[in-house]
């Protein structure tokens, strides 16, 4: 099978610090990957460097685009990038207001990405508007609320509302629990494993959060100071960490 995203030896330093170094793997079609560290550790580096919001200093992004196949994602244009990124690939950031606009609807935030993919009937736009923000238990009657006036985890749902409507295959999520309160975090959970399930997504998690890679992720990379440490399948990680800084998280957390 080939694979959705191959990311070869990809490095970014900071001056002389390190932000990630030499990372390779490939993630397939419908699988969920999971990385996870310290602050600090590079793993959030490493997820701006893949989605292109950073440039790396060296390595390839490869994605199995739906036209030419595998293609390298840092030598694409500006507006080659742009559209994949309305299109196939999505971004949740940890912060919802990062990923929303402030200022539109609720409603006019789902329906601003499908136009940006070309839609111009307001009609459909609009019920698909309303059906995606049903599937993230956003009530209809909030359609043409601002964001303003939601709280934080109705802001993340409708962050995640955004990205998807336009049926990306790879999502690329930064601590997409984090600062939220524990029974937010479980709702937001439960609802991201039924879509990417639902829609057979294949997504990258940067957490520190040990229980939401272990519920959502298939595989499991660790970073420490810029470099991966270990890698596996989730729960092979988690139940018999091999390095002795995967020892030191999974440890930490059963402490708690």
């Amino acid at each position: 099978m080939t694979p959705l995203l191959s990311v070869k030896d990809v490095r970014k330093t900071y001056g002389g610090r390190i932000g990630c170094t030499d990372v390779s793997f490939d993630l397939y079609p419908g699988e969920v990957m999971g990385i996870v560290g310290e602050s600090g550790s590079g793993k959030s580096t490493l997820l701006n460097c893949m989605a292109g919001h950073l440039p790396p200093d060296g390595g390839q992004v490869l994605f199995d685009t739906r036209t030419r196949g595998m293609v390298d994602t840092l030598t694409m244009s500006e507006p080659e990038r742009r559209m994949l990124s309305r299109t196939d690939w999505a971004f949740v950031h940890q912060h919802a207001r990062d990923g929303l606009r402030m200022g539109v609807s609720a409603g006019g935030n789902v329906g601003e990405r499908l136009m940006a993919v070309g839609a111009r009937h307001y009609g459909q736009i609009r019920e698909q508007a309303v059906d995606w923000l049903g599937r993230v238990e956003i009530d209809e009657d909030r359609m043409d609320d601002p964001p303003s006036a939601f709280s934080g985890g109705m802001q993340q749902r409708l962050q995640i509302a955004r990205n998807l409507v336009t049926g990306p295959r790879l999502v690329f999520m930064d601590e997409p629990t984090g600062g939220l309160d524990v029974s937010v975090q479980a709702r937001l959970l439960d609802l991201l494993r039924g879509l990417v399930r639902e829609m057979g997504l294949s997504a990258i998690i940067v957490t520190h959060d040990l229980a939401v890679v272990r519920l959502l992720a298939d595989r499991l990379m660790v970073m420490k100071s810029g470099h991966v440490v270990e890698t596996g399948l989730t729960d092979q990680v988690l139940d018999d960490p091999q390095h002795a800084y995967t020892q030191l998280l999974v440890s930490s957390v059963l402490q708690v």
